[in-house]
């Protein structure tokens, strides 16, 4: 059976009253007054609260709570833990912890630690400690050292060496032309194109004494290609056979800084023809020497600064610089070379030319001309021997531009010849 619900109007029933079970009758409205608001007095602050008729809470100062030390706490194993307080907390030094093995550690200060090898360490201030091969060091004040006299000697007893020459160790630092071969190392014979009479700067000689500095103690000989004094030929068979045991007798290398058809082909001939045994070496060319020769002989000519250009130069001041080279498209690459290493040393435009076509020599002429170049100069890239006579002069006279001499003994040449026998060695080596 459904309850009524109060209808509107209906007084709502009060806390405290008990709410009607299923099955009651409900008062009728009119029937019995309900309870008006404000007839039951409502509970006062500070007034104590009713408590049920079952059981009362606890009071704070009714009851005492629980002592922690009224009662211990189980704990495992049967054995209580130790409480504040009760017990002495073991303390450093009073009792050894357990160690390992049954065997206390030594204490700090009780016995010496063991030591390897079965010795002791030296102490401090004990005993001197052992010097090499039972000398001491010498004490700083024990003995003078030894002072250079005023007439170039030491007084001392001991005197101390003196460099006796400026040699440089072997390393990337050293020089390339510095050589040091040993005493039956093959000859060198410098192949010299054209004739003995030609020669008249005795350019030939002089690359070769140049050539000594470099490696001291070779036999060095001038052999020229052609005429009848002083020819490859006789040179070659003036050699006094010294060399060890599967080396060749001589390492030739030609005085040109690029292959020369008639030259190279006079070479392997002559060569061929001897009963030497004997190794070609390469050209001299190209290298950065040949720069370094090249701004010499403009710079004695009054054409360019003598100093290289350090920094950024924005202005070429009116120059430009024709590099000439010998007949080939070999030596016009070897031009090449020199003409950019050249541009980076003086900051000028530089363009390479071939004698073998005029019409490039003009061309390049005109081009520094169109570039700024008020005064361009001519360059030749060769050594000397290998051209005739006036040929420079004439192209000079005819263009309307100074020229600068040819390398000829300049000392780069001499460090090159140096090299390429150097290098003709190192390949004879790595072949055996």
């Amino acid at each position: 059976m459904r309850q009524r619900l109060p209808q509107r109007g209906e007084a709502l029933p009060q806390r405290g009253e008990a709410l009607p079970q299923r099955g009651d009758v409900l008062p009728q409205r009119g029937a019995e007054s309900l309870p008006q608001r404000g007839s039951v007095p409502l509970p006062q602050r500070g007034a104590p609260r009713p408590q049920s008729d079952a059981e009362s809470l606890p009071q704070p100062d009714s009851e005492p709570l629980a002592q922690r030390e009224a009662e211990p706490l189980p704990q495992g194993g049967g054995q209580p833990l130790p409480q504040r307080g009760t017990e002495p907390v073991p303390q450093r030094g009073v009792e050894g912890l357990p160690q390992g093995g049954g065997q206390p550690l030594p204490q700090r200060g009780t016995e010496p630690l063991p030591q390897r090898g079965g010795l002791p360490l030296p102490q401090r201030g004990t005993e001197p400690l052992p010097q090499r091969a039972g000398e001491g060091l010498p004490q700083r004040g024990a003995q003078p050292l030894p002072q250079r006299g005023g007439d170039g000697g030491l007084q001392s007893a001991d005197p101390l060496p003196r460099r006796t020459g400026r040699t440089r160790p072997a390393g990337r630092h050293r020089s390339p032309h510095r050589l040091s071969v040993a005493s039956d190392a093959p000859a060198l014979v410098i192949a010299v194109p054209g004739s003995a009479e030609n020669d008249t700067a005795d350019v030939a000689a002089d690359v070769a004494a140049i050539a000594e500095l470099s490696c001291p103690g070779v036999d060095i000989r001038v052999g020229y290609l052609d005429g009848d004094a002083f020819t490859l030929a006789d040179c070659l068979r003036s050699g006094t056979g010294s060399t060890a045991s599967g080396q060749p007798d001589g390492v030739i290398v030609p005085l040109l800084l690029s292959p020369n058809e008639r030259a190279d082909t006079a070479v392997a001939r002559i060569a061929g023809q001897s009963q030497e045994n004997l190794t070609l070496g390469g050209h001299l060319a190209p290298h950065p020497l040949v720069a370094e020769a090249l701004h010499a002989r403009l710079a004695e000519a009054g054409l360019v600064r003598h100093a290289r250009a350090t920094g950024l130069s924005i202005s070429a001041g009116g120059q430009g610089i024709v590099v000439l080279s010998d007949v080939g498209e070999e030596a016009a690459a070897a031009a090449s070379v020199a003409a950019v290493l050249l541009a980076s040393r003086l900051s000028v435009p530089v363009l390479p030319a071939s004698l073998g076509d005029p019409e490039s020599i003009a061309n390049a002429v005109v081009r520094l001309g169109e570039s700024g170049a008020e005064r361009p100069v001519l360059a030749p890239c060769l050594i000397g021997p290998e051209i005739a006579r006036g040929v420079l002069e004439d192209l000079s006279a005819a263009l309307g531009v100074p020229c600068a001499a040819p390398l000829g003994a300049h000392q780069a040449v001499g460090q090159l010849v140096a090299i390429r026998y150097g290098a003709a060695l190192a390949r004879l080596s790595l072949a055996g």
